[in-house]
Parts: C-alpha cells; sequence; structure tokens
C-alpha cells in the first residue's frame, strides 16, 4: 500500500530466550496490528512511499494513504542487529551507514546491550581483494569506537548473495573462514569477531562444524538457521548458478545442518553466549501461526542439545 507521509521506524531487536532466542512480536500502539521481525532490519530509519515484504521483514499489518505513525520495540535481552551495508559502491550510503552504527554501538552500551551484531558488507562488482583493502579503511575506525564503548561487534557470516540483483560477488565480505582470517589479522580486536551462521556453510559445500573449534575465540553470537541443499538442483545448476537455485533455508531440524556435531563443538569449546532460532523457512511464512509453529518446533528439536 502508498503510503504518502513520512513514518518512523525504530527497532531493536528483542531477544535471547532462555538459552534459545527468537525475535519477538511486537505491537503497533494503538492500531492493534502485529510485526513480526524475523531477522536483522534498519532501525532508526525513515521510510517513505511504498513499504514492501523482504527476506528480512514480515509484516501482518496493512497500511492506506494518509496513515503516519510510529512503531517502537525495545529489547529485554540479547543483541541489537541493524542491516548495514558498510563497504556499498556508493560512498554517501556508506557514510551515512557508518556514522549510523556508531550510534548503534553507542546505544547499545547505554542500553547494557553487549554485543551488536551486523555485516560487513561488500561491493558486489568488486573482487575479494578490492573489498578487503576497503575494509582496512572503513572497519578499524568502527571497532575502535566499540572498544571505547565495551561492546563488541559480530558480523554475521550470510554471503548476501541469492538472486541476480547481488550479484556476483554478494553483499557482505565475511562468507569464508579464509577470508575471516584476513579480517581478523587487519582488526586483532577482542571486540571483533562472528554471529556465526552454520547454515551459510552448508550450502556453500563447507564444514560447518571446523570452524567453531578455528574461531572459538571470536564466536560472540550463533544463529540457529538450517538449509536444505537440492542435490538434484545442484547437480542440474552448478556451483557457480545463484544460490536459492539450488537451496532454501529452514527451521532447525529440517535441512542438512549436523546440529549433534555443532552442538557437541559448542559444548567443546565451552561457549556460553546466546543461541537465537532464526525462522526462515518458506513453509512456515503463511500466516501467523505458522510462524509461531515454526518457533515451537525449532524449540522442540533443538532441547535435545539444551538445558
Amino acid at each position: 500500500m502508498k503510503v504518502k507521509k513520512l513514518f518512523r521506524m525504530v527497532m531493536l531487536i528483542a531477544a535471547v530466550v532462555s538459552l534459545v532466542g527468537t525475535h519477538t512480536p511486537v505491537r503497533a500502539q494503538g492500531l492493534g496490528a502485529q510485526i513480526i521481525i524475523r531477522s536483522t532490519t534498519f532501525w532508526d530509519a525513515v521510510f517513505n512511499g511504498t513499504v514492501n515484504s523482504n527476506r528480512y521483514e514480515r509484516w501482518a499489518l496493512q497500511l492506506v494513504e494518509g496513515e503516519s505513525f510510529t512503531v517502537s520495540a525495545i529489547t529485554t535481552s540479547g543483541d541489537l542487529t541493524p542491516d548495514i551495508y558498510l563497504l556499498d559502491a556508493d560512498e554517501n550510503q556508506a557514510e551515512y551507514f557508518i556514522a549510523h552504527i556508531k550510534k548503534v554501538i553507542k546505544a547499545a552500551a547505554k542500553l547494557g546491550v553487549p554485543v551488536v551484531n551486523t555485516f560487513v558488507g561488500r561491493d558486489p562488482v568488486k573482487s575479494v581483494e578490492e573489498n578487503l583493502e576497503k575494509f582496512a579503511k572503513v572497519w578499524p575506525e568502527i571497532i575502535n569506537v566499540a572498544e571505547g564503548y565495551n561492546v563488541k561487534v559480530g558480523i554475521e557470516n550470510c554471503p548476501m548473495l541469492f538472486t541476480r540483483d547481488e550479484w556476483p560477488g554478494g553483499k557482505n565480505l565475511a562468507t569464508t573462514p579464509a577470508i575471516w582470517r584476513k579480517m581478523f589479522e587487519i582488526i586483532p580486536s577482542e571486540n571483533f569477531g562472528l554471529n556465526y551462521d552454520p547454515s551459510h556453510l552448508v550450502w556453500q559445500q563447507m564444514d560447518e562444524v571446523k570452524p567453531i573449534f578455528d574461531f572459538s575465540d571470536k564466536l560472540f553470537h550463533i544463529h540457529l538457521k538450517d538449509v536444505k541443499v537440492y542435490r538434484d538442483k545442484l547437480n542440474e545448476a552448478g556451483i557457480m548458478a545463484y544460490p536459492l537455485e539450488y537451496h532454501s533455508p529452514k527451521i532447525p531440524g529440517l535441512g542438512d545442518v549436523d546440529w549433534r556435531g555443532f552442538f557437541s563443538a559448542l559444548t567443546s569449546v565451552k561457549y556460553r553466549g546466546p543461541v537465537c532460532i532464526e525462522v526462515e523457512d518458506k513453509a512456515f511464512e503463511g500466516s501467523e501461526k505458522d510462524i509461531k509453529t515454526a518457533i515451537l518446533t525449532s524449540r522442540n528439536y533443538l532441547n535435545q542439545f539444551l538445558l
């Protein structure tokens, strides 16, 4: 629906429920409408024009012309998770988000939130080496701010490469252990680490368990999301195809992640941080009931590994 007036949305991701977290539904004041935050999203952002569903938001809210309102959600525990691209080819956009994430870090410190999760960003048309050069210019200053406020920054390892619009390199540089090592060499800070999601290594045909041992001191946050790789489609399209041609995100237990090996590794390295269910599964997106079912199904499966 079209919205003629500006409206401001301030979103802080709610989170970790016991040892297993999930993004919490919030209600728009005065409207009785429910907004489900599925994953990362912009916060303190101004939107003008058309509101669309995308990979990171699912709205159970209908807007009509003339409506203008504010939606706020305050975290009770867990981490702030803004969706930020800091190495974009658009320098003006990058400058805006660099300033923005510094504000997020400072806000996290005031709220007593220990970790801010985000993406590194990437110019998808440039090489890994070119993006690492830009990373070395952009990110040290951001982590210096985090160190000054005693906040950790966790980088999610999703390649942000799904379809043609992110081709060829995706919109996140931090995709593989080899790249992580280079990033941590450039910024050898205790405040700079990973928001680790094993599913993204699985669809890249990589070992999702080994990084837990290799980067145990860099695990600041864990996403519990599964993925199903369809071998017949992969055999047909090949590994160089758009990734969604051969895989689908799934809730934990319904994909190919080795969860027993995964949690065995987490306990072996004595990880005691948050683990957060990430619901991204088209089989559970038809209704609010589907979303709740996805959360409960994920929790029930994961209970065998958690206290």
